[in-house]
């Protein structure tokens, strides 16, 4: 008993001290979406900030596939020393599960919650011959002739797609669901007006609503959001609809929590700087740089909340 103790306390003393020395070696930050990205472009600027804090090298890997699910479960099963964590978004995180038979990983018992990194707001949009200047008007419009106004999304389980599907239920109007293979055919197509609307992030119309190609009518999160303050929010004339995708800082389940710790505190100061959050926010990103607490339950509620509208709308992909 007493050789059995002083292995486990001898395993203990080891770990701490892995943990304080950490990280000794360069740390791979897995984004499970394409190079080129708003979340790869995110988290390039979290890799560099950590780089910069922590004296070594926090290097991205693009690890793309199955909507994010690839990546997501490789870093999984990745050993649990802090070496290997994940960058990602609540699209893939939250969702996934729901949308995908079998995407290869759970997404809370598999990870330890590092940082609520910031949340990503979605416009809704429509061009500009579409008689409508509000989202009650668009609405009106909507019920008036059903079926007739489309909306583009980047595909099937698609963030757009949810959010439209979301709009759909909760202010009870039917419009026809266009999917295209990314957010760029979405835009050729509004802006020569083959569809009339759809949800797409800020900086991928900021310049279109700008030059008043396209019409912003309101914004996905609850309250008006930093990075589109002249936009009111879906929800002020669609009670409860709220929809706040956020992008956040995991590590494999099992980590040490001084690690985990010693990664939120070197990322909570970065993200204090100011030049870091106008760098943020030119990606349509609002900072928030929450503990793992906030990340934990944001995470548990948006597997609930997009459960039921995936399960609504009868989205499926296998």
């Amino acid at each position: 008993m007493r050789w059995c103790n002083a292995v486990v306390l001898s395993f203990f003393l080891a770990a701490g001290a892995a943990a304080q020395d950490y990280p000794a070696r360069p740390v791979t930050i897995v984004v499970p979406q394409a190079a080129g990205g708003a979340n790869d472009i995110l988290g390039r600027i979290v890799a560099q900030q950590l780089s910069q804090s922590l004296g070594q090298q926090f290097v991205v890997e693009n690890r793309v596939g199955a909507g994010g699910n690839i990546g997501t479960a490789a870093t999984a099963k990745a050993p649990r020393d802090g070496y290997t964590i994940l960058f990602t978004i609540s699209a893939a995180h939250a969702v996934n599960p729901t949308l995908y038979a079998q995407p290869g990983f759970d997404p809370v018992k598999d990870f330890d919650p590092v940082m609520l990194v910031a949340t990503v707001p979605f416009l809704l949009v429509v061009n500009p011959t579409v008689p409508a200047s509000s989202v009650a008007e668009l609405i009106a419009l909507a019920k008036k002739e059903p079926g007739k106004i489309a909306y583009g999304s980047s595909g099937n389980g698609t963030t757009n797609h949810l959010l439209g599907e979301m709009f759909k239920s909760m202010a009870g109007v039917d419009m026809l669901h266009v999917p295209y293979k990314g957010v760029a055919a979405i835009l050729t197509d509004m802006l020569g007006g083959r569809v009339q609307a759809a949800f797409a992030s800020v900086p991928s119309v900021r310049s279109h609503v700008k030059d008043g190609k396209l019409r912003a009518l309101g914004v996905s999160t609850l309250k008006r959001s930093s990075v589109a303050p002249e936009v009111p929010p879906v929800g002020d004339t669609v009670k409860g609809y709220d929809a706040d995708f956020w992008v956040a800082l995991f590590a494999p389940a099992g980590t040490s929590r001084d690690v985990t710790t010693k990664l939120n505190g070197a990322l909570g100061k970065a993200l204090a700087n100011a030049e870091v959050r106008e760098r943020f926010a030119a990606q349509g990103a609002e900072v928030v740089g929450a503990g793992p607490e906030a990340l934990a339950a944001a995470l548990r509620e948006d597997v609930v909340k997009w459960g039921r509208v995936v399960k609504a709308a009868g989205i499926k992909i296998d």
